[in-house]
């Protein structure tokens, strides 16, 4: 998410339609901050030992006003002010035990409450996912390349960027058993490279062109989903929790993370 198009009523903030994109976090550019809260879900529809076709359904809230002081002392966000929905189908081609291709195709919506706008959002990508190396670290090699675009309604506005994101998520070697749940200690690294910059707006100061980011980042996984209550649903699962940060041209992004981190 474009998050300092948040905090801004004019002109139209259209950028929070890539929020499912970019992944939930604190955002801080050009002395400017704002929250964005993913809520990733998938249903699968079909599959088998070759392939599996699932329904993709991700939510975002972007909050006004929320910085990293916000972090350390727990307080929450006073309002919601964007929301985007991207219903989609996500195929995974699962080639071998080794290499998964995974293709999907989003439309969705998005509302800012500030400007009572709202936007068209469209997406397609494809990725690979490549498991190597010792078992017990459990390496997978990540690449994915996607397109992402809106058209607003306020403006007639449209914009989109595209993006090639390679990275690795490996094991530490090391878990403990709760419950019945086996938890796994992860990190990960990542590089982000975008075709076009992409643009943060900014109310104060000149709008930050961003070309590449580098990220960094620890998750616990467990060995079968977590299931929490959500707002306007019965349950979320959730397989992955952690934290990153993102740095590069000009971005600063402490990331949550509810799944796979790549």
């Amino acid at each position: 998410m474009l998050a300092d198009e948040l905090i801004s009523s004019e002109p139209d903030a259209s950028h929070y339609a890539f929020a499912n994109y970019l992944g939930s976090g604190v955002y801080r550019t050009s002395g400017q901050s704002a929250a964005v809260v993913n809520v990733p879900l998938g249903f699968d529809l079909e599959g088998s030992d070759s392939h599996l076709l699932k329904f993709r359904l991700s939510t975002s809230f972007g909050f006004f006003d929320y910085s990293f002081n916000d972090l350390p002392g727990g307080s929450l966000p006073k309002s919601v002010g964007t929301l985007t929905v991207t219903p989609g189908i996500e195929y995974h081609w699962l080639v071998d035990e080794k290499l998964t291709l995974e293709s999907y195709f989003d439309l969705g919506y998005g509302h800012n409450f500030s400007t009572h706008s709202h936007v068209g959002i469209y997406s397609t990508g494809l990725s690979s996912l490549y498991r190597f190396g010792p078992a017990e670290y459990n390496p997978v090699w990540v690449n994915r390349i996607y397109y992402a675009g809106y058209k607003s309604n306020q403006n007639d506005g449209t914009e989109g960027y595209s993006v090639l994101k390679t990275g690795v998520d490996v094991g530490v070697n090391y878990g403990w058993q709760w419950d019945d749940i086996w938890v796994e200690p992860r990190v990960f690294v990542a590089g982000h490279w975008y075709f076009n910059q992409l643009k943060f707006v900014t109310p104060v100061g000149e709008d930050v062109l961003t070309s590449y980011t580098y990220e960094i980042g620890t998750t616990l996984a467990f060995s079968k989903p977590l299931t929490f209550a959500a707002i306007g649903l019965d349950s979320v699962e959730i397989d992955h929790f952690g934290l990153s940060y993102q740095v590069g041209g000009g971005l600063k992004v402490w990331r949550l993370i509810f799944g796979f981190p790549l």
